[in-house]
């Protein structure tokens, strides 16, 4: 479906936004609670039950945690938004949901999950798999047969180096180059990378 309805409307909705345009969809509205008015020329609302054609959605929110809880709530057909710039392979798959954004390489086999962001000018090797719900931050890069757990969040700039698996609901901070195995809830900062702590979730 060419129409599309973007919940949230920060700064990352306008990117996604940006991204449909560029592969000559339509932004149709964008959904948001805590706005009134025009976003990007486009009029808010706050209930799309009354729209009578058919459309995709896309929650176009950066908070991995707020972008799972939306999911579960919110009945609607979700869109997959490939950003006209980015290169993806044939063989790979990618979940309802995701957005892959300016610039980003997706290579041959990778599994790619529901709801993730595959920000600007990040790189995903070959034989990657990325859980549920995760954000692989602006220039971060996964090199080949890397798994990466749901929820997890990879700071711009970050480098995992090959056939490493990082956890669930995990941060790795910006420019951190992670080389060996990182458990759920991490916080990994440094080149190399180190533990600093773990986070709370759920």
């Amino acid at each position: 479906m060419d129409n599309y309805v973007l919940y949230g409307a920060g700064g990352h909705a306008k990117v996604v936004a940006d991204a449909l345009l560029s592969d000559g969809k339509t932004v149709f509205t964008f959904i948001d609670n805590n706005k009134l008015g025009q976003y990007l020329g486009i009029e808010l609302n706050k209930n799309i039950y009354d729209l009578k054609f058919p459309f995709s959605s896309i929650i176009a929110i950066g908070d991995n945690e707020v972008r799972k809880r939306l999911s579960l709530t919110i009945e609607s057909t979700y869109g997959i938004i490939k950003h006209s710039s980015s290169v993806i392979s044939s063989l790979a798959t990618i979940g309802e949901g995701s957005m892959v954004l300016h610039h980003a390489t997706i290579q041959v086999d990778c599994k790619i999950g529901k709801h993730i962001i595959i920000n600007t000018k990040a790189s995903i090797d070959h034989d990657c798999v990325i859980d549920d719900y995760v954000h692989i931050a602006p220039g971060s890069v996964l090199c080949g047969n890397v798994k990466v757990g749901e929820g997890t969040f990879v700071g711009a700039g970050s480098t995992i180096i090959p056939n490493i698996k990082v956890g669930k609901w995990c941060t790795i901070g910006a420019g951190s180059v992670v080389i060996k195995d990182v458990p759920d809830f991490a916080v990994v900062v440094g080149n190399p990378g180190r533990i600093i702590k773990y986070n709370q979730h759920g």
